[in-house]
């Protein structure tokens, strides 16, 4: 089978070649360090070799639990934020029939997401939606304390046991959380719910390929054994034996920081597939939250082509210069679609009659690479050779190893989210919450 593939030529004019290879010496320090546990954050690199360690057993527990849920429900709330939800979705997203949960008669129950946000106006509609139909829950959450999951859980929870009492509704809440401690922990053990472990030294946005992103990955009738499988073969491709010349995610990480450098401070993530928004997303807290620290960082950011084309089109083609693309191109659709020839042909269109509509995809691709970087933007592509579970798993796993390179060579910890705790300071304190008193007097002075 094919691999992914990562083609830097068209960033080459922006950046010299001879300085991309200047980084061999420093990739290979740092692709070290991470696989001997002496850079930064090492207690966090469990995501660095988990595809080729899932085992067998670990993947049929994951597929029967999913399987007892599908079987109960024909809803399923996944409950999470941040990492806890988006690599879920991104590959849900992604390989699902995108219509299918408006379909009345469906094989996979439809996964919608709760905790993800703070907005009445959307649980309340959730809630309205669950009414009358048969829904379980999969809580993800380390601790269970965290705000927005834990008062979706909360409330959803409370739904539940009103509409199917309580004994049912253990059998359709599965906890995703700590091994041994915490408040999601303690629930779980008192309820006796289905449990699956968070490992210690995987953090929230490299945690899809645990029972994280498996499990509703599993619910939503995706492969799992596929993802992982394409992830294992990334983890070999970008493993510490590949030539710096041919590791996709060393390659990666050295021109985007090499652009960088040279004054490219926002990196634009574009696709030419709808279904990979939220695949978008995931890779924007993957490197948002990795590498923005301590003054820097990439801003990351994402357009979806053509849609946007019409619209953030024009700032990239003539705004600030600060900017480079990165392309994913989906080699080969799954379906084929032909433009019919019309016999009065009055959009003007009959030139096109009989090709394939990926066909004008490619083309528009192709024709904005090439007004983009004739207006200053670095391009760089990654080939998917087909969208499913097995190339998105290789997708996965080379992001995230070049996530853990590019931080390195930033000089940053990329396994840390120190900034993220600063608005829950002040929230808590807002809030009046216990503990938070003196907060509350210094915040509420401020105001």
């Amino acid at each position: 089978m094919e691999n992914i593939s990562l083609q830097i030529e068209k960033a080459l004019g922006f950046v010299a070649a001879e300085k991309v290879a200047a980084y061999e010496a420093d990739v290979k320090k740092y692709s070290q360090d991470l696989h001997n546990g002496t850079g930064k954050g090492n207690d966090f690199l469990g995501w660095l070799n988990l595809p080729s360690s899932i085992t067998d057993a670990v993947l049929s527990e994951i597929e029967e639990t999913a399987q007892k849920l599908r079987a109960r429900c024909e809803v399923v709330v996944v409950v999470g934020i941040g990492g806890s939800y988006l690599g879920a979705k991104a590959v849900i997203d992604a390989v699902s029939n995108t219509f299918d949960w408006l379909q009345t008669e469906r094989k996979n129950p439809v996964v919608v997401y709760a905790g993800q946000n703070i907005g009445e106006d959307y649980l309340y509609e959730l809630s309205q939606f669950l009414n009358g139909k048969q829904f379980g829950i999969i809580n993800i959450s380390k601790s269970g304390t965290t705000t927005e999951p834990a008062l979706a859980f909360r409330i959803l929870k409370k739904q539940l046991e009103d509409a199917v009492g309580k004994a049912e509704a253990k059998e359709r809440i599965v906890a995703v959380t700590d091994a041994a401690r915490g408040a999601l922990r303690t629930l779980a053990n008192q309820e006796g719910y289905k449990t699956f472990v968070i490992p210690d030294n995987v953090g929230g946005r490299f945690s899809v390929l645990t029972p994280v992103g498996l499990l509703p990955i599993a619910v939503a009738g995706c492969d799992i054994r596929q993802l992982v499988a394409g992830a294992v073969k990334m983890e070999g491709v970008c493993g510490l034996d590949t030539a710096y010349a041919e590791n996709p995610a060393a390659q990666y990480a050295a021109v985007r920081n090499e652009l960088y450098k040279s004054g490219k401070k926002t990196e634009i993530l574009v696709n030419y597939h709808p279904k990979l928004h939220f695949f978008a997303e995931w890779w924007k807290q993957l490197y948002g939250e990795s590498e923005g620290k301590e003054g820097k960082g990439i801003f990351p950011a994402a357009v979806d082509f053509t849609t946007d084309l019409h619209s953030m089109g024009q700032w990239i083609q003539e705004g600030e210069r600060t900017i480079f693309e990165t392309v994913i191109s989906v080699k080969t659709p799954n379906y084929q679609v032909e433009v019919p020839a019309d016999a009065a042909d009055l959009d003007g269109l009959n030139f096109l009659a009989g090709k394939r509509v990926d066909y004008v995809n490619k083309m528009a691709e192709l024709g904005t690479q090439i007004a983009h970087i004739d207006g200053g933007v670095p391009n760089l592509k990654i080939e998917v050779p087909q969208l499913n579970e097995y190339y998105l798993g290789q997708l996965i796993y080379f992001f995230e190893k070049a996530c853990g390179i590019s931080g390195y060579i930033l000089e940053v910890n990329p396994f840390d989210q120190p900034g993220v705790e600063a608005y829950k300071k002040n929230m808590f304190a807002l809030l009046e919450k216990p503990g938070f008193e003196e907060a509350t007097k210094a915040i509420k002075a401020r105001l």
